[in-house]
């Protein structure tokens, strides 16, 4: 009941996405001044339950279809593995969840921008199909996949049999837009979304709206408690501790990178693995016109000098396998 709940409601919000087509959500705020002075207010569909970020532009009114057309190009080209699979609306409906929270609403239009690239780059760099000919460059590929296509295990972790215990001949193998491993992990965030996802994975690579859910609420939560989720650490509400500092931990899109996949992407220099994210970043700065000049130093834009906020294996990212 409850998996079915959570989809009526996200059909229920792409209904009305229908009507904005990707063009803005033109929708007048409602508006009210809590006690002490905070303006809080109330967009709709896009923004809606008196927040303080839904007074700001929506992710619709400066990302639009043609936008996100751009910088997947050639998602749906014969040769990609998810034709046909997502799309616009679907983000756009996942990411109206979170709005009210700051994804995407945080800061002025320029810090609103780059989170959105920001995301996205990470989700372009782990379901591509790029490589260094194809055609359109190989940042074009983006959300060619959304399943691992070869799994060469069922990634089933026995230590949480007590926790999220892995439900017999179901495998936990990489799905979506940040992919998703573990059985844990697909505990985690079904009981975040209020999806059975730890007896059926399969719903994240079935509905490309909850797939885009799942990946927004990794980003927007932290992996531990007392850490930064990937948005804190981007938009700067995440302030460094002294012990940050000397980890050479900073704000910026590095440290999302650190949150995310911890040492098996940062700490190493500038390896591949890492560089790919960034480029993807970068790119997607230029396509939407705000500019890879936006991005920041390297220390800011990498996590090349950083150390693991969850050194090696111990972190339970969602997109690490």
């Amino acid at each position: 009941m409850e998996a079915e709940r959570s989809f009526l409601l996200i059909m229920a919000v792409a209904a009305m996405v229908v009507t904005v087509g990707g063009q803005g959500s033109g929708t007048k705020p409602l508006v009210k001044v809590l006690k002490g002075g905070l303006k809080v207010c109330d967009k709709g569909w896009e923004c809606k339950g008196w927040s303080k970020y839904c007074c700001n532009q929506t992710v619709s009114d400066f990302f639009q279809t043609y936008q996100f057309e751009n910088l997947f190009a050639k998602r749906n080209t014969p040769v990609a593995h998810a034709v046909g699979f997502w799309d616009y609306r679907s983000f756009i409906t996942a990411a109206a969840v979170y709005q009210p929270h700051g994804f995407g609403t945080a800061g002025g239009k320029l810090m609103q921008m780059k989170e959105v690239a920001a995301f996205l780059g990470h989700v372009g760099s782990k379901t591509t199909c790029g490589y260094g000919v194809a055609t359109g460059g190989p940042l074009a590929w983006g959300l060619c996949y959304n399943k691992e296509m070869s799994p060469s295990k069922s990634y089933c972790d026995d230590d949480y049999k007590y926790t999220y215990p892995c439900t017999p001949g179901v495998e936990y193998f990489g799905r979506g837009a940040l992919p998703i491993y573990w059985n844990y992990n697909y505990g985690e965030a079904g009981e975040a979304l209020k999806v059975d996802l730890l007896n059926h994975p399969e719903y994240i690579e079935q509905n490309a709206t909850l797939a885009f859910q799942a990946a927004i609420w990794r980003w927007m939560t932290p992996v531990k408690k007392q850490q930064p989720s990937a948005h804190d650490v981007f938009v700067g509400t995440w302030k460094p501790t002294k012990n940050d500092t000397l980890a050479k931990r900073i704000p910026g899109f590095g440290a999302t990178m650190n949150v995310l996949y911890g040492d098996s992407v940062c700490g190493q220099g500038d390896v591949d693995s890492m560089n790919n994210i960034v480029s993807h970043y970068q790119y997607y700065l230029d396509l939407m016109g705000v500019g890879r000049e936006e991005a920041g130093p390297h220390e800011v834009l990498t996590c090349a000098e950083q150390e693991a906020f969850n050194p090696s294996s111990s972190s339970s990212s969602s997109s690490s396998s």
